[in-house]
């Protein structure tokens, strides 16, 4: 049977090591028991932002999928010849303006992320 300090003073010694090894060449960790503070005050940073809404949509939910679209089959005339029905990946051009922002904002949210926005938010 462990005891709460025995599992206290083992967390500490993880935690100490992770911090210890490859410090320089990792991205920075929160302290544990951190991450609540952390996330509400990362959210509302992210609230600030010009393109808020889709930045926090793409944290939130994850990052945009492109979106299969069927291309309908166009009949033949004088001047062409038929084209089949197609399935064709969902380009840019085609994309909603709200989805673009959302497909656009996984970048810069992931360079957010990485970058630890520390307590000067």
């Amino acid at each position: 049977m462990t005891t709460p300090f025995a599992n206290s003073t083992t967390n500490s010694q993880i935690h100490n090591n992770i911090m210890a090894a490859g410090s320089r060449d990792r991205p920075p960790m929160l302290t544990t028991g951190r991450y609540a503070q952390w996330r509400s005050r990362f959210l509302r940073y992210i609230d600030t932002r010009p393109n808020g809404d889709a930045l926090r949509k793409c944290i939130l939910e994850g990052s945009y999928t492109l979106f299969t679209v069927v291309v309908p089959a166009v009949p033949a005339t004088e001047n062409s010849p038929a084209v089949p029905e197609y399935i064709t990946v969902e380009t840019l051009q085609t994309m909603s303006s709200e989805n673009k922002d959302y497909y656009e904002s996984e970048k810069e949210a992931i360079h957010l992320i990485l970058t630890r926005i520390g307590d000067e938010i």
